[in-house]
């Protein structure tokens, strides 16, 4: 259920963003009352997430659906430059993303400066 709570987190946080761009400044009241409301749901499922996932994942995935989904909005609805290096920028951030899941997946965290990759255990001094 955090993996859900997590990925809605990151849309509310395109919503927010894209209302954010539309408010122009806060100067018009429906787009920022959407910015004001999509934040706070944003970060009430972003913490929902925390409770069970850790903070550098959960924080890292957040951010990351939200700059990706920022950056497709910018494109397809203002209108932004779609180049090779902003293309190359996005598919960084969305294999940091795949690398930051799988490695949740294959490390477990444990107290006392322990975790585990199946077959290996080490300890940090």
């Amino acid at each position: 259920m955090a993996w859900i709570y997590l990925v809605l987190a990151g849309v509310f946080e395109i919503v927010w963003a894209t209302a954010m761009k539309q408010s122009l400044g806060f100067s018009r009241l429906w787009p920022s009352v959407i910015t004001i409301a999509a934040m706070i749901v944003s970060f009430a499922l972003l913490s929902a997430a925390m409770r069970s996932l850790p903070l550098g994942t959960a924080y890292t995935i957040w951010t990351g659906i939200g700059a990706v989904g920022a950056f497709v909005i910018g494109i397809l609805i203002f209108g932004e430059t779609l180049s090779p290096m902003r293309v190359g920028a996005a598919v960084l951030i969305v294999s940091g993303l795949v690398m930051m899941t799988t490695l949740d997946a294959l490390i477990r965290e444990e107290p006392a400066g322990r975790f585990d990759i199946p077959g290996l255990l080490f300890e940090s001094h």
